[in-house]
Parts: C-alpha cells; sequence; structure tokens
C-alpha cells in the first residue's frame, strides 16, 4: 500500500501538543516539496489543469431538522438550535464505525441556501457593524459555503445520527464528519 506524501512542516495538533505519529521530516534539508515516508522527496503530482476548477464531492448524508428556514434558525448552535438527525447516506454508512453516544464530532455541511456571491458583511447582520469581508465572520454567505458544526451524538439508531445543538436547516447536505480531537476545547 502506497502512504501519502508528507509536506515539511506539516504537523498534527492534538489536546495543545504538536505530534507527528508515525512521520518523519526533512527538517534540515533544503527540499521544499512532498516527502514521502522514507524520507526522500516525493514523486510530483501530476498538475492540475485550472486553480480555479471546482472540486467535485458527494454528501455523505443529510440533515433533519424541525428548522426549516434560514430565517428562523439560531446563527449559532450554542444559540437555542435544536438536536437534528443527520441521516448517512448508505454507501458512508461503514465510516460510522467507531462513533459512540457522547462523542462530539465536527459536522461539515453544505449551506445550500447561502449566496455564493457575497463578499461582505454586516457581522451578525447587524448594520451597526461595519461591511467585513466573510472570510473573517461566521456568515453562511460566502463563496464556498461550507458550514462547520460542533456537535454532540446523542443517538445512534442505524445508519442516523441524533445530533445537537445544530443549527443547520432540514435537507442540508452533509459533507464529512470527523471527530473532535479535544473535547471540551472549541474547535
Amino acid at each position: 500500500m502506497k502512504r501519502p506524501a508528507v509536506h515539511i512542516g506539516d504537523t498534527i495538533q492534538q489536546c495543545g501538543k504538536l505530534e507527528t505519529p508515525g512521520l518523519r521530516f526533512l527538517a534540515a534539508s533544503s527540499h521544499r516539496g512532498p516527502v514521502s515516508m522514507s524520507g526522500k522527496p516525493a514523486k510530483p503530482q501530476t498538475k492540475r489543469k485550472s486553480p480555479s476548477k471546482i472540486p467535485s464531492f458527494r454528501a455523505v448524508g443529510i440533515i433533519h431538522s424541525e428548522l426549516k428556514s434560514r430565517k428562523n434558525a439560531p446563527r449559532q448552535g450554542a444559540e437555542g438550535a435544536p438536536e437534528a438527525w443527520l441521516e448517512v447516506h448508505d454507501f458512508a454508512a461503514p465510516a460510522l464505525e467507531g462513533l459512540v453516544i457522547g462523542d462530539e464530532i465536527i459536522v461539515l455541511t453544505w449551506l445550500h441556501q447561502s449566496r455564493r456571491e457575497v463578499l461582505k458583511v454586516h457581522p451578525r447582520g447587524n448594520k451597526q457593524n461595519p461591511l467585513t469581508g466573510v472570510f473573517a465572520t461566521r456568515s453562511p454567505d460566502r463563496p464556498n459555503p461550507i458550514g462547520l458544526h460542533r456537535v454532540s451524538v446523542r443517538q445512534i439508531d442505524g445508519n442516523r445520527l441524533r445530533i445537537g445543538p445544530i443549527e443547520a436547516i432540514d435537507g442540508t447536505p452533509v459533507v464529512d464528519i470527523k471527530p473532535v480531537l479535544c473535547p471540551g476545547q472549541e474547535a
């Protein structure tokens, strides 16, 4: 099995410590490209055709929530959001193995009702706040509307997870699910 290339300086931050489990780096080398697991320079990857080409993905699941519109949804999960069901599609259901009730996870969603042409907003919708670039805000309106939701697993029923609190509206596609590495700390 071929192992993925690792870039110099790549680390994993876990619970406040920097770790490099099973990884070796060419720290003193002048080589600045990818490094293989053997410590030798990795073979170059094929060049991308266009830097602006949007990568494709397929949703791994969907949110089923009592929240039916953006207008009625809280801005953040901790601001009164309900629990919801995250239904994982059949092809991705085996990826749930290892999750247990009580786990804290990060759910990445595609905020399908967002306005992708928006580049600046008044933070939190308050016109008294100065216009700010969306990359400095948590606005759902942005060029690539990826939602980031830290939730707890409350119940597991086959390929469905009861999670919460989550401010995503009913029908929101789920792009990915990741574990929180340091429960109790902010994501």
